[in-house]
């Protein structure tokens, strides 16, 4: 079966120019002017712009947390990222069984049947023994070739700067790439239990006891123990100033580390959490200052960090009230949990189908952002970084037909009937944009048709990824 989408405006990481696609079956196989086939079906794309699916480096889609669950699982949440443009979606696999191939079994569980477009697989490393370390090798036979760990949560996720620089070094020897969370665990126990002893309960205290300057030393920290370590190192969700810095600072340098930054980090502050309902704005890390959303901006376009995930991790913002999804009423405990105690408020956002809409409109259409950028930010280089290019995030021959036909006159007020999450509210309710996706295409098959959802729960595939993986 064959497909052609005709005169559409291509935009890749490096190039703008008009041509034909053909897709023959799951692939595309031919780029180039007046393409024919016999009986290929023809889409008209003048006018339009066709860019690879979008790639999210930072998912997590039914994630344990609080007394409670992220309300996206791996449909409702693929779902939401095709709606969005994107295709390809990497969860985390926590570190709950009693082996990591235990763990990521039990992921797949609950993952395979559920998946609607592709996916892949990060495995945090929150507790590391020699049994851990023995298996660590064997994570690349489960097609898993990257590893998270975390600066922060005492008692729960983070590892000690001996054992992350432990696992760096095992890391770099099967040519896994370590990934970080930046924060200082210490000062942020501290701080959160004089707020709450003091009396202060409210959404603002959790950025208040989580400090900037504990995410700007941690970036530090882990690029010189990935300097000693000899591996190479991305740092998940920046959020600061001052970690942009530093991560220039260490790229300067020669070190092979690279940054992510999140959309939430783009265009909301720490006020956001002073409003009657900043518990929807509650994330880890959380929002900053204007200021730091400038610099990030600007880390962007300079090439300092590398790719824009969403760490999306939703939960209602009321839970004890249903929504209607798919037709059946819905309700999952949410934020409510902590309408006393901040440290209770379940953390985590909405955002795999907002990602590419929104930074469309306020990146690109304000300037900030090249389409080439905006292409390369979220699809190509993830793609390249995770083992995936070009199968993903390119428009090349042989690579998956995993397209997007982009309509930029579309104008919409968007919000949560257009974000399709699984939950009761969206961060960009009312706001205006133009340009939005008009045909989504997984390996060749129309997924997103304008309004309809013509993708089902287990198309999407597991893609195993190979070691050694580039670093850009």
């Amino acid at each position: 079966m064959s497909l052609i989408i005709k005169s559409g405006t291509l935009i890749t990481a490096s190039q703008t120019f008009t041509a034909d696609l053909l897709v023959e079956g799951e692939k595309i196989s031919q780029v180039g002017a007046d393409l024919d086939a016999p009986g290929a079906t023809i889409i008209n794309a003048s006018g339009k712009l066709v860019m690879p699916g979008g790639v999210d480096p930072h998912t997590h889609f039914n994630l344990p947390m609080f007394a409670t669950v992220s309300s996206d699982d791996h449909y409702t949440g693929h779902k939401a990222a095709a709606f969005g443009g994107t295709t390809t979606a990497i969860d985390f696999v926590p570190q709950d069984a009693g082996s990591l191939s235990e763990s990521v079994e039990l992921w797949h569980d609950r993952a395979d049947s559920l998946a609607a477009i592709d996916f892949s697989f990060h495995m945090n490393i929150t507790r590391l023994d020699a049994a851990v370390e023995a298996e660590i090798p064997r994570l690349l036979e489960m097609g898993i070739a990257s590893v998270k760990v975390f600066s922060a949560y005492n008692g729960r996720l983070r590892l000690q700067d001996g054992e992350i620089f432990r696992l760096m070094r095992i890391a770099r020897q099967h040519g896994l790439l370590t990934m970080l969370h930046a924060e200082n665990g210490d000062v942020i126990d501290i701080l959160a239990s004089e707020a709450l002893a003091a009396g202060y309960t409210t959404p603002e205290w959790h950025a208040r006891t989580r400090p900037a300057w504990g995410a700007v030393e941690a970036v530090l920290r882990g690029a010189a123990l990935a300097a000693q370590a000899q591996a190479p190192l991305y740092i998940v969700h920046m959020n600061a100033a001052g970690e942009a810095d530093m991560l220039q600072y260490a790229r300067e340098k020669g070190l092979p580390i690279m940054g992510e930054t999140c959309p939430q980090y783009l265009f909301f502050t720490e006020e956001h959490l002073r409003r009657p309902d900043g518990a929807k704005w509650i994330c880890s890390p959380p929002m900053r200052t204007a200021q730091d959303n400038e610099r990030l901006w600007q880390a962007l376009a300079d090439g300092t960090i590398q790719t824009i995930g969403t760490d999306h991790c939703p939960f209602f913002y009321d839970g004890s009230k249903p929504i209607l999804y798919e037709g059946q009423p819905v309700a999952i405990p949410g934020k409510e949990l902590g309408a006393h105690d901040f440290t209770k408020i379940p953390n985590g956002l909405p955002g795999v189908g907002d990602r590419l809409p929104i930074l469309w409109t306020f990146g690109v259409g304000s300037g900030k952002l090249t389409p080439n950028q905006f292409v390369a930010l979220n699809s190509t280089n993830p793609a390249r970084i995770f083992g995936l290019y070009p199968r993903k995030g390119s428009l090349l021959p042989g690579a998956d037909a995993d397209i997007v036909i982009w309509d930029p006159n579309r104008r919409l007020t968007y919000g949560i009937a257009h974000a399709q999450h699984r939950t009761d509210y969206n961060l960009y309710e009312g706001w205006e944009l133009a340009g939005f996706p008009e045909k989504v295409f997984l390996r060749g098959q129309l997924i997103v048709d304008g309004e309809r959802w013509l993708g089902h729960a287990g198309m999407g595939r597991y893609l195993k990824r190979e070691p050694g993986a580039q670093a850009i």
